[in-house]
């Protein structure tokens, strides 16, 4: 005889708690795989009216605050910022992300910010190509300066991107790609160890998803 349990139901009209609130915002942010929740993708995936949230903590931002997680929108975001979101997208599809795409994780930046600042998404991809492709060595801290390095250890986000871009945003030892595998991380790393000598510059530098990268400094 199989053995039934009571579980309690919801009562029609009865005023959800602010942790059920908290805990429906964590789920859909679990479900769609990112720590930021927009209003609109609550809207599609929420139990309850954004709205009530909106009211219960003072404003949408507050509520997505108090459940842990991060914010969707934000003010005066700066160039890099919004770069470094583009280079997380060209990243994740391997190829030149599209404009719909910014309304989706990976993204963290939705399509406003872009459009307000560079007027059109071809001028904000324009803009991001440029500031990508300039040359960008950092100088060495005077304590890096005295190991005898010509250049800073670590790369800047230019750099990072083309050395990707170059890899064709795939592991170079394992061929893994997050266009192909969910959830890879690519890593930017040092051909010849910087603690031997290696400059970081593009020839010195190579992508490694984050296993391989791993696998290479336990050898080291």
């Amino acid at each position: 005889m199989n053995e039934s349990k009571f579980q309690l139901e919801r009562v029609p009209g009865a005023p959800v708690s602010n942790e059920e609130i908290l805990a429906d915002i964590r789920r859909v942010a679990e479900l769609a795989g990112t720590n930021v929740v927009s209003y609109r993708l609550y809207s599609k995936s929420g139990k309850y009216h954004p709205m009530t949230a909106s009211t219960r903590f003072g404003g949408w931002n507050k509520a997505v605050k108090a459940a842990g997680l991060e914010i969707a929108k934000e003010l005066n975001i700066t160039d890099e910022r919004l770069f470094e979101n583009l280079m997380r997208l060209w990243q994740h599809y391997g190829r030149q992300p599209r404009y719909r795409e910014l309304a989706r994780p990976p993204s963290v930046i939705s399509n406003g910010p872009y459009t307000r600042r560079f007027r059109s998404w071809t001028n904000a991809l324009a803009q991001f190509v440029e500031y990508a492709n300039t040359q960008d060595t950092r100088p060495p801290s005077s304590t890096e300066a005295a190991s005898g390095h010509q250049t800073g250890r670590d790369p800047s986000l230019r750099m990072r991107f083309r050395v990707m871009k170059r890899d064709n945003f795939s592991c170079r030892a394992c061929g893994a790609s997050p266009a192909l595998k969910m959830g890879l991380e690519l890593q930017v790393d040092h051909i010849k160890p910087w603690s031997r000598g290696g400059e970081t510059i593009d020839e010195n530098l190579q992508t490694l998803c984050e296993s391989c990268n791993l696998g290479k400094s336990n050898v080291l």
